[in-house]
């Protein structure tokens, strides 16, 4: 590694989440109002991501009251507390562009749906239990 990649490597995040695109995400973004400091919560689905390393953005759509509201998150920034996912969307496509046009319900994205710890050790379980019996 040279220089550059050491300084970037220790300033980068170790605790984020594996955030992919078609994601619901809640993005907490700390704000800073004159002397006073205050985080705020914003929740919608990755439409894109970009950069690499410490350079790495998501750009998070979400809809208030009515009007489409896009922002990007620098997620390496001091600025953004922590990102957490609310649920996996499958998409087919690296950018979701085409989500500016659709409204209402056509504006959802299917959601994957990923087994829990219990449910995975539940079907562990089971195929023990049935391979003995066979």
């Amino acid at each position: 590694m040279n220089l550059i990649q050491q300084i970037e490597s220790q300033q980068m995040k170790k605790d984020l989440p594996d955030i992919r695109v078609g994601d619901t995400v809640k993005v907490y973004i700390r704000i800073v109002e004159g002397e006073k400091e205050r985080t705020q919560m914003i929740e919608g689905i990755v439409i894109r991501m970009g950069g690499v390393g410490i350079r790495k953005n998501v750009t998070v759509r979400k809809i208030s009251f009515g009007v489409g509201v896009e922002r990007i998150f620098p997620i390496h920034s001091p600025g953004v507390e922590k990102v957490e996912v609310v649920k996996h969307g499958r998409v087919r496509r690296a950018k979701l562009y085409y989500m500016r046009k659709l409204k209402g319900k056509a504006a959802r994205l299917k959601e994957v749906k990923t087994p829990s710890a219990a449910q995975v050790a539940a079907n562990k379980a089971g195929k023990v239990k049935a391979e003995k019996t066979a």
